[in-house]
């Protein structure tokens, strides 16, 4: 299989597009991955924040064919913003789009009765169909027996088994969509209008699936003992916890331990790079745009990406091997006691590395208010764009010592200290917001339990991939204009000849850190601080960039890093470093999150309300914080 590059198509032609369509965790993902590899595209549905993935691929035929990945669903009776693209995409309703030609129905063959229900209602809208049957190798193990050429007689479509995580395990599948393809357009078939079933197309429904099974289903199988007994131990209320907040506490030291020679690598190219245009270009306002604004405000944030990286490559592992499921399924009783819903765990988890992809992930929460509740709460996760900040502050204030036996860092330590705040605070505003603003009765945990599986390694791939991608193209736009413009501010106009302080005293920045020092001081802020927090309003892990410029340091990636440590080190006290720390686990939301915050509660209000309480928090935490520390310290 091979997949097609832009040229393919020489008369302009508009390529024939296939959807997949299937429940939640029946593989679909990974079969997209297999079908068009990584030449795939993310956006957005116009008008709303859900994700759109659109691929191209070669079929046998020489055809290229246009793949779509629609979110999971489980009915085109949509009950959620992610459901309600799918059922709009696959009944034509988005404007200046027309519906799919095919619609490959991805379903998982360990569990046929769960996934016919939607295959079923997807066959009555009168559009060309082909079933895949995916994940027949996890199917196979367990001893499940499917009559393929049955269940296709059965349903009147063609049904194809699949492997998508095995190389040529998708071949079949290309064969017979280009069949589908063809017949399609030689038929012209015309759909029939789709209307919300009703309790009888119900019931009339699970008499369907239950007569196709009996003809088509030899034997359903079980799940291995291994995984019967593996799942008695991770689900354990007790034992089953503690796991997983073994698990997330190695996850945050791993971002210290994996990241370091990846981040060695790039300071050193940074380095150089600086080096190599500083040499080039004498000395002016040119030269410090380049060496001082870009180079060094870009790569200090760039630095971070393989810390990024190593936290979205356990998040995709766990949620890969089947184990996310089963930890939203594990906490939906801790996190009951506040009024969450156990859903609310993986939008949660998203939002370590990103509010934004977090905030979008709460749309599966049917719940109008149990959705809400999670998007305002999302953000207190402590994201990635905390960690330039954390880092620093952490190297500058927290000796670098082995504790408990020299089993676990101290700056890995205080560094999941960190995270717990951002938890227990989230906890906290959630237990709150249940009480007052979002009162209702609390919907059970309904949800299907993937089957444990290796990650694949190539979806693992193409996950960090478009995520670094992701990552670059804001350290490359935003960020780079942010560092652009703090340059600018700290650097003009300049000082009067025979000035006694800094530079940055008599600039554009240091005349704002100076006006807003005042309102500050009471958290112990100064004003350099306050200049570095503006910024941080479109994107917070600029700070770090803009401590340096504010401090008139020269250097790039970690050497800037060491030395900012050492100017604050010196600079600050404890008690200050603290707040600054307190103030950052409930920093007010960059500008994206707020954007999205927007869209998502399609609300002006909310967005407010997100900016107003998490100010007041930080604000608050940092204020005791500043002043506990003080009295301890001071006494």
């Amino acid at each position: 299989m091979s997949v097609l590059d832009a040229s393919v198509l020489a008369d302009g032609a508009v390529p024939p597009r296939i959807a997949l369509v299937g429940n939640p965790n029946c593989g679909k993902t990974a079969l997209f991955n297999a079908l068009t590899g990584s030449r795939q595209k993310v956006a957005n549905y116009p008008g709303v924040t859900v994700e759109r993935k659109v691929g191209h691929v070669l079929s046998p035929g020489g055809r290229r064919v246009q793949v779509i990945d629609l979110p999971g669903t489980y009915s085109l009776r949509a009950r959620s913003p992610d459901e309600e693209v799918t059922r709009d995409v696959v009944l034509g309703r988005f404007a200046h789009e027309d519906s799919p030609d095919v619609l490959v129905c991805v379903a998982d063959a360990t569990n046929l009765r769960l996934n016919l229900r939607l295959v079923i209602e997807l066959k009555r809208l009168g559009r060309p169909i082909v079933l895949a049957l995916n994940m027949m190798d996890v199917a196979d193990r367990r001893g499940c027996r499917i009559d393929a050429a049955a269940l296709s007689a059965a349903l009147g479509v063609p049904v194809v088994p699949t492997v998508a995580v095995r190389r040529g395990g998708v071949r079949a599948l290309l064969d017979q969509i280009d069949r589908t393809i063809a017949v399609a357009h030689a038929e012209a078939p015309a759909p029939c209008g789709w209307s919300e079933p009703s309790s009888h197309d119900l019931r009339a429904y699970h008499q369907e699936v239950e007569s196709i099974l009996a003809r088509s289903l030899r034997d359903a199988g079980r799940p291995p003992l291994m995984t019967r007994r593996v799942d008695a131990l991770l689900l354990h209320p007790l034992f089953g916890l503690g796991f997983l907040f073994l698990v997330l506490f190695l996850m945050f030291q791993a971002v210290f331990a994996w990241a370091e020679a990846p981040m060695e690598l790039i300071d050193g190219a940074i380095t150089a790079l600086n080096g190599a245009v500083a040499a080039a270009l004498p000395d002016g306002a040119l030269r410090s745009l380049l060496t001082d604004g870009i180079i060094a405000g870009v790569g200090s944030v760039v630095i971070f990406l393989p810390q990024i990286l190593v936290l979205f490559f356990f998040i995709q592992v766990l949620e890969d091997t089947g184990y996310l499921a089963r930890a939203a399924f594990l906490l939906d009783r801790l996190m009951g006691g506040v009024g969450l819903h156990g859903r609310a765990f993986i939008p949660l988890l998203s939002s370590f590395a990103c509010a934004v992809p977090g905030i979008m992930a709460a749309r599966t929460i049917e719940n109008r208010a149990d959705r809400l509740a999670t998007i305002m709460i999302a953000p207190l996760m402590t994201c990635s764009a905390r960690l330039p900040v954390y880092t620093l502050l952490i190297a500058a204030f927290v000796p670098d010592r082995a504790v408990f036996g020299g089993m676990v860092g101290l700056p890995g330590l205080v560094m999941f200290a960190l995270y717990a705040a951002g938890i227990l605070s989230a906890l906290a505003v959630a237990f709150v917001l249940k009480r007052t603003l979002f009162k209702g009765a609390r919907e059970p945990l309904l949800m299907e339990l993937p089957a444990y599986r290796l990650p694949s390694p190539r979806n693992v791939a193409i996950g960090l991939f478009e995520r670094a991608r992701i990552f670059l193209t804001r350290a490359g736009t935003i960020i780079f204009s942010i560092m652009v413009l703090v340059w600018f501010l700290a650097s003009f106009p300049g000082a009067p000849e025979g000035a006694a302080e800094p530079a940055i005293h008599y600039s554009l920045a240091g005349m704002l850190g100076h006006a807003l020092a005042p309102l500050l001081a009471p958290i112990g802020f100064n004003w350099q601080i306050a200049i570095a927090l503006v910024p941080g309003i479109a994107a917070r892990e600029v700070a770090v960039a803009a401590l340096g410029t504010v401090y008139a340091l020269s250097e790039t990636g970690g050497a800037l890093e060491s030395s900012l440590a050492g100017v604050l080190a010196a600079d600050w006290g404890l008690p200050t470093a603290l707040a600054l720390l307190a103030w950052y686990v409930f920093a007010p939301q960059c500008v994206s999150t707020l954007a999205v915050v927007r869209r998502e509660t399609n609300s002006w209000f909310w967005m407010a309300a997100m900016i107003a309480y998490m100010t007041v928090l930080a604000y608050a935490a940092a204020f005791v914080t500043f002043r506990v520390s003080g009295a301890i310290l001071g006494g």
